[in-house]
């Protein structure tokens, strides 16, 4: 009876992890198309960052970026929980599901408007004519490098994240969480911020290489940031399935993750 009882809150808490870690990249990808200011946000300065050449930069960040860091945090406390079995499942499931999304929602963007929809909604705040339908496609049509390079750079940072936590908690041990679970993001984060630019923006667009470079530079400055900051979540996350596995259970289903993940590939 116990065992059931075990297994049952074992399964929920995959189901509760995975759920969160779908719905987050999900979103993610689909609201980060929107571009925002992180200065503006803070009200600062503009950065103003001289890099290569006469490239400029500002901390302009895909809204994606508020998302993310609950995917960094749900993706180390599966790997802790369920090692690179359940981070490769969950990956390789969201991987296809945000596939489907953008096919689906690539064809509702190709569906005739309703003559009253665009009557209805022909101006904007001010008065000035406004094309619905017109923003609607700009909004939701991405571009084919922009997905392709956001999910190859997604698969290549989750697969690197398990590799890098496994390999530092059989150094570690089962004490120094932060340690596994802020280094496998940082070193994650550093592949994903480039990938997903050069991919997108240098192979399918007409990016010169070094403002990929520097735009990479100032995305992980970003995700360094945050993987640092969220550090006290890992432990407190820890602490809410200790109590709800119980302290022994939870220990033990992390030992069984840890030998199950010895061989990466």
């Amino acid at each position: 009876m116990k065992e059931t009882a075990y297994q049952e809150k074992k399964n929920n808490l995959f189901l509760i992890l995975g759920g969160l870690f779908i719905m987050n990249a999900l979103l993610a990808e689909i609201l980060g198309i929107k571009i925002f200011s992180l200065e503006k946000l803070l009200g600062t300065a503009p950065a103003q960052i001289n890099t290569f050449g006469d490239f400029v930069l500002n901390f302009d960040l895909t809204a994606g970026v508020i998302l993310w860091p609950v995917v960094f945090i749900t993706t180390d406390i599966i790997n802790e929980y369920f090692g690179k079995k359940g981070v490769k499942k969950i990956s390789f499931l969201t991987a296809g599901l945000i596939s489907v999304a953008f096919l689906m929602i690539y064809v509702i963007t190709l569906l005739p408007p309703a003559d009253f929809w665009l009557d209805f909604n022909n101006q904007d705040n001010q008065g000035n004519p406004f094309n619905i339908d017109f923003a609607y496609k700009l909004i939701f049509q991405q571009g084919l490098g922009i997905i392709i390079g956001s999910l190859v750079a997604f698969l290549i940072a989750q697969l690197l994240d398990v590799f890098v936590f496994q390999k530092l908690r059989r150094i570690t041990g089962s004490g120094k969480i932060w340690l596994r679970a802020t280094g496998s993001t940082l070193v994650s984060q550093f592949i994903d911020s480039f990938v997903v630019l050069f991919i997108a923006f240098y192979v399918w667009g007409n990016w010169p290489f070094e403002q990929v470079i520097a735009i990479g530079i100032v995305n992980y400055i970003y995700k360094f940031i945050i993987a640092i900051l969220m550090t006290p979540f890992i432990y407190l996350g820890h602490a809410i399935i200790d109590r709800y596995l119980g302290k022994k259970n939870a220990e033990l289903l992390a030992e069984e993750a840890a030998e199950s993940s010895k061989n990466l590939f």
